[in-house]
């Protein structure tokens, strides 16, 4: 894909380290997520994998993993979306990988203090006869098994394998950022962004870095009541919960595969892109959350 060949060009003049996996690769190492999700396409899925080490001299001895979803265009799938305006746009659900590769070229000159490993999911959701299937059960990287009840719930099916990758780097902490559930836009607007997260010093540095950066963030619940509208009959989790709460629910099927780590989601749905200039946005898509992640990784806290 087009967006790897661009990593692979511009990571080493930003100091970064890269790695980019095909199919193949992504399908060896068990990732059934987004080989799932890109059954329908045409265009093969990649894994961008980017590498920042702070100098010696303002190294803060922590090591964050990101991790972005890069949908580069979400149709739903068989789960197709509406001819809408809105969803005409579906360009903008790789959003949170653009936030992460963004935030990523610009460690080094920024002299960021923590050492980040980013992984960016890449794929597009399409319909076709080899397309994921509505009650189908995929395997992930950890054994879980997820029965798919919507084809259009497909970021968290992307990330949940990168965010395994994560856990097995034992880092001192996960943030993941994705365009993941209209129902968090429907809670906040177009102009706030939600966070979710199981260690709420990490949370709580968010909330204070997106103060800095204008770009504002709302801490929005998770627990064990939300886990529950995830059980399934025939697999370890569904990807979609109920009626209600979707953001939340998003956010306990991440929070599964993160295990111990401390970790934070943000959901940038309403966020991603600006009908009208606001601010410091530009109409169209805004790159909200690369100044956000930057400021964030500048004063990791020590995280529980």
């Amino acid at each position: 894909m087009r967006w790897a060949e661009l990593a692979e060009r511009a990571a080493p003049s930003a100091g970064l380290e890269v790695e980019t996996h095909d199919r193949d690769w992504l399908l060896a190492e068990r990732c059934g997520g987004i080989i799932a999700v890109n059954g329908g396409s045409d265009e093969e899925p990649r894994l961008i994998t980017l590498r920042y080490t702070p100098d010696e001299a303002v190294a803060n001895g922590r090591h964050v993993v990101l991790v972005g979803k890069g949908l580069t265009y979400d149709s739903g799938g068989l789960a197709i979306k509406p001819g809408d305006v809105v969803h005409a746009m579906m360009k903008n659900d790789m959003s949170g990988g653009g936030a992460v590769f963004a935030a990523m070229l610009a460690l080094r000159d920024l002299a960021v203090p923590t050492r980040v490993t980013a992984h960016i999911m890449c794929t597009d959701n399409m319909p076709s006869g080899t397309a994921l299937k509505m009650g189908d059960v995929i395997t992930h990287r950890d054994g879980t098994t997820v029965e798919v009840l919507n084809t259009d719930a497909e970021g968290r099916l992307v990330m949940a394998d990168a965010i395994v990758m994560g856990v097995e780097a034992q880092p001192d902490a996960i943030i993941d950022i994705a365009t993941l559930t209209g129902a968090c836009m429907r809670a906040l607007g177009t102009d706030i962004a939600g966070v979710m997260g199981s260690s709420q010093p990490l949370v709580d540095q968010i909330r204070r870095a997106g103060e800095s950066t204008g770009e504002p963030v709302w801490q929005l619940p998770i627990g064990a009541g939300y886990r529950a509208e995830l059980d399934s009959d025939v697999a370890d989790l569904k990807n979609l919960g109920g009626a209600n709460a979707g953001a939340s629910t998003a956010a306990e099927f991440l929070l599964h595969f993160a295990k111990d780590v401390p970790w934070a989601h943000i959901d940038i749905a309403g966020v991603a892109a600006t009908v009208q200039p606001n601010g410091w946005k530009t109409r169209g898509m805004s790159g909200f959350g690369a100044r956000l992640l930057i400021e964030t990784l500048e004063t990791v806290p020590a995280v529980d």
